[in-house]
């Protein structure tokens, strides 16, 4: 059974964005407003190509923030700081404008937070676009970063893959050595050892999962974390992802044209902290379109 490695890595990735608690100040906004029929196109230009995207209503309030930012340009000279083959790039650090080679960026933080807007149709697909924040420890509520956001390469996943990321592999682990206490679980316990013993994390993670219908029976309790529809797990299927990102982070947006972008990105040399040797900057910008346009000339289908 091959276990989706990044899956147990996940809350060792944290993003490890900065922020604070204090939300954005509401203000007028001069900007030009789209009328029902429109909607904005956002614009990402990088050396690598060029992203064109969608942020989406059902997230009002990290839309509102992003086209505000990106419409007085403040992401422009900002880095993608941060790249991980199969899984994302991240950037909107705004201590990036400025950081010299080698310098560790991914704190950075524009004195607010953002609420969480989770939607269960909107998921961590190839191209979402999604928030960064801090950790659960010291974020429990999973705030948003003001400022600091990733796109989602990903990698495609077979039935079996989701299957193992929908158990919540925490409390899984919890009872696990539970149930090696108990009498009669002698020689599973000796198994343990030995493969701890022998260092082999991917052993001991199937391990685990095998026993997951005897600690579900024993203990009375359901390890299902998260569930995804057939159509979820279609695209998860076919177009690639990080599902086990769901319902931690905000998805906010989806990437329709230049993902080949991201491709080439993700495979630049970087340093231990995923930084890139060579600064990969963006300029962001914002246009109102017609929404049938935006249908028409990039595929995005209004709900």
């Amino acid at each position: 059974m091959k276990i989706n490695t990044l899956f147990f890595l996940c809350f060792a990735l944290l993003f490890g964005a900065g922020g604070c608690q204090d939300t954005p100040k509401s203000k007028q906004d001069s900007s030009p407003q789209p009328t029902s029929d429109e909607d904005y196109l956002i614009t990402i230009k990088t050396d690598y190509g060029e992203m064109k995207a969608i942020l989406f209503d059902k997230t009002p309030q990290h839309k509102a923030n992003f086209i505000k930012l990106a419409q007085e340009g403040f992401y422009d000279g900002t880095l993608f700081h941060r790249i991980i083959e199969d899984f994302m790039i991240q950037g909107g650090d705004p201590d990036s404008k400025e950081a010299g080679a080698g310098e560790p960026l991914g704190q950075g933080d524009i004195g607010y937070t953002i609420p969480a807007e989770f939607q269960p149709d909107l998921y961590h697909v190839r191209g979402a676009i999604a928030a960064a924040r801090l950790g659960d420890q010291v974020n429990p509520k999973k705030e948003s970063n003001g400022s600091q956001f990733y796109i989602v390469q990903g990698k495609k996943h077979t039935t079996q893959e989701l299957e193992q990321l929908s158990i919540n592999i925490v409390k899984l682990q919890k009872l696990f050595f539970q149930l090696i206490d108990k009498e009669g679980f002698d020689e599973l316990k000796l198994e343990f050892i030995r493969l701890q013993n022998q260092q082999d994390n991917q052993a001991i993670q199937e391990l685990l999962l095998s026993q997951k219908d005897t600690i579900e029976q024993l203990f009375k309790v359901d390890l299902t974390a998260r569930k995804w529809s057939p159509k979820i797990q279609q695209d998860y299927a076919e177009k690639g992802g990080v599902p086990f990102l769901d319902n931690e982070y905000t998805v906010f947006g989806q990437v329709l044209i230049g993902l080949e972008a991201i491709d080439k990105i993700v495979k630049e040399n970087k340093d231990q902290r995923d930084r890139p040797y060579n600064d990969i900057e963006m300029e962001v910008s914002v246009q109102i379109l017609k929404k049938s346009d935006i249908t028409t000339k990039y595929g995005y289908q209004y709900p």
